[in-house]
């Protein structure tokens, strides 16, 4: 890909960056669409983010991603942000528009296209576990209920927390119930049957973590476990899955559909389809 004076920049900010796999799959993306487009990472720290937008205004950069720490801190300092991202309280992709900055998230829309295209699930009328209360835990509530799921129950280690996120969405959307609870081992391995699905939004399952003691044989036979942590590729809890029959999988799908939702923002085109998924599978040695 030439760089010139005419390019198109976009990019992903956050801290640490590094990491980040948006580089690769968005490049291969813009290349396959034939645009005359650039995606690169910006390393920005918490206290510098002011700063950084500001910057990113001046230099005319085209919209960029935003990952953590900043995906909520980021909302005051843009001119507005859509329905969803305010609904979720962060965003994770930036489109200037004319003079202005605005907010979009596209976390809970790749999280319900991962979930349809990687596990066959439609979560309407569904019940739904979902272990976490973070900000992709709010991605995630904030997508199942506006795809009308009948119950979700949000199990969280600090049980006030999960109760609040709760209690905040079944305000939004009357025709699901919310519920919070305790990420309690035993106690929610006593409910599995009463699940469709399970969701790990945490951080259990990086470095090979696990939730000591799970056991999955309680839950039906057709329900699935959807783990947002894709490295190792399969988690313990995946593991798990797997012994007890159950459809599964892990949050590749998720990035490469947020990222997907991102470029057609920011392009008004829809990205070839499987172009970003296969970048990352070569990446990552899949």
């Amino acid at each position: 890909m030439a760089v010139t004076g005419k390019t198109t920049l976009l990019g992903i900010i956050g801290w640490p960056v590094e990491h980040s796999l948006s580089p690769l799959m968005q490049n291969a993306a813009l290349e396959a669409m034939g645009l005359d487009w650039c995606y690169v990472p910006f390393a920005v720290r918490e206290e510098d983010l002011a700063t950084a937008v500001a910057g990113l205004r001046v230099l005319g950069v085209a919209g960029f991603n935003v990952t953590i720490p900043h995906k909520a801190a980021i909302v005051p300092l843009l001119d507005r942000i859509t329905p969803e991202a305010a609904l979720i309280g962060a965003v994770n992709t930036v489109k200037r528009e004319g003079d202005a900055l605005v907010g979009y998230n596209t976390d809970g829309m790749g999280f319900i296209r991962s979930l349809r295209h990687d596990l066959g699930f439609d979560p309407a009328g569904k019940r739904v576990l979902v272990l976490g209360a973070g900000g992709a835990a709010r991605a995630a509530v904030a997508s199942l209920g506006q795809t009308g799921a009948a119950e979700v129950a949000v199990a969280n280690r600090d049980t006030v927390k999960g109760e609040e996120l709760a209690a905040g969405f079944s305000r939004q959307f009357g025709g699901t119930l919310f519920a919070g609870m305790a990420l309690d081992i035993p106690h929610i391995m006593a409910n599995f049957q009463n699940f469709d699905l399970v969701v790990n939004t945490t951080s259990v399952g990086m470095g090979g973590s696990a939730f000591k003691g799970l056991d999955l044989s309680s839950m039906n036979s057709g329900a699935a476990v959807y783990d947002m942590v894709y490295s190792p590729w399969e988690t313990p809890l995946l593991a798990e899955a797997a012994r007890c029959g159950l459809r599964r999988a892990n949050g590749i799908g998720m990035l490469v559909a947020q990222g997907e939702c991102a470029l057609a923002i920011w392009t008004g085109s829809e990205p070839p389809s499987g172009v970003m998924r296969r970048r990352i599978l070569v990446a990552i040695g899949r």
